[in-house]
């Protein structure tokens, strides 16, 4: 059976070859890759990912959709512009400074991802389609290895611990940013939304013992509004990572 070949780690708009668009005699005027790349992004958070297309995007740009061609060769690149562009929105630390503790710098590194992660719902599905070597990603990604570094693990356990605290700071903001979406659907306010679950999972005999159990739990956790619940929880799961790290390293 013979399969139909996909993207490859060649294809990226960012590798040598690939970034060579515009710059010609005869592309439309007042157009460039940035404008663009602003365009895209704004789209995506107004109509989401299903519905983004380079006829949608030309329309907006007011030009025909041959003429986005000029700068991009696909949809493709056009999602992966607008990608890094988002990433370009990230606070980034200064790593060297010694005066800052590691552990605050990351907590703010994790807090200011999952934030990204709530205002663009298309991020998540994209960051693990495309390789995530533009300029801002890897800048971010520079950051995050030289945080880590410092606290002292051995080298073979840096990419562990990225990957514990920046897996679990995309899973919980992916589903916060669908959780948020579909509460907004909803025209409820999230107090609103959550109370009117909860009472019907209650009263639900399917779901009614699962959630008398764990009532205490989520009484104890406290918070007055859903943003405060899940900004508790967050910081306390970032909190258990951050202390594992910090075993690691007693561990030796």
């Amino acid at each position: 059976m013979t399969k139909t070949p996909g993207r490859s780690a060649r294809d990226s708009v960012w590798l040598e070859g690939r970034t060579r668009r515009g710059g010609r005699g005869g592309q439309p005027s007042g157009l460039d890759r940035e404008r663009i790349t602003e365009v895209s992004v704004r789209l995506l958070d107004a109509e989401g990912l299903a519905k983004f297309s380079m006829r949608r995007l030309a329309g907006e740009l007011n030009v025909t959709a041959m003429s986005l061609y000029w700068y991009v060769d696909t949809k493709d690149d056009l999602l992966e512009l607008a990608l890094d562009a988002a990433f370009g929105e990230l606070r980034l630390p200064d790593p060297g400074d010694e005066r800052e503790d590691w552990r605050e710098q990351l907590r703010a590194l994790a807090a200011d991802y999952r934030a990204l992660l709530v205002r663009h719902p298309w991020l998540s599905p994209l960051a693990g389609r495309y390789l995530n070597i533009g300029p801002n990603s890897l800048a971010f990604s520079r950051v995050v290895q030289r945080v880590v570094r410092r606290a002292g693990l051995p080298a073979h356990g840096v990419m562990g611990a990225i990957a514990a605290v920046f897996q679990f700071v995309y899973g919980y903001g992916t589903i916060e940013s669908h959780f948020s979406a579909r509460i907004e659907s909803t025209g409820l306010s999230p107090e609103e939304y959550f109370e009117q679950a909860m009472t019907l999972a209650s009263e639900d005999p399917g779901t009614a013992e699962v959630i008398a159990e764990s009532k205490e739990l989520m009484a104890a956790r406290g918070g007055d509004t859903v943003a405060e619940m899940l900004e508790r929880d967050f910081t306390f799961a970032l909190d258990l990572l951050i202390a594992g790290i910090e075993a690691m390293v007693a561990r030796g």
